[in-house]
């Protein structure tokens, strides 16, 4: 290596320390992996897009403060639902699973 190093650079290094330290392997992904996760990433991209867009429709469907506030508490637990079992399968497809 040549030259000084980036922040960014220098952050990464302290990041693998540490997880070194703390026992934490370096996983080297496949294309196969990579490819897998990439395609759970737009699927579920896209279903929380369908949630927002579907979640804006039913706020402008109502006036009523009370409605909004139970449409927003829905609105959360699909979006913590949805990411939820985004990590499950991402975690699944770097394990090889």
């Amino acid at each position: 290596e040549s030259g000084p190093k980036s922040a960014v650079e220098l952050a990464m290094e302290r990041l693998r320390q540490k997880d070194a330290a703390a026992g934490v392997e370096q996983q080297v992904l496949t294309d196969e992996q990579k490819k897998a996760i990439t395609e759970l990433r737009s699927v579920y991209g896209a279903r929380l897009a369908q949630a927002d867009l579907e979640h804006q429709d039913r706020l402008r469907g109502s006036f009523d403060p009370a409605v909004h506030e139970a449409l927003d508490v829905e609105y959360r637990r699909e979006r913590e639902r949805l990411t939820s079992e985004l990590d499950t399968k991402i975690e699944k497809a770097r394990s090889g699973h």
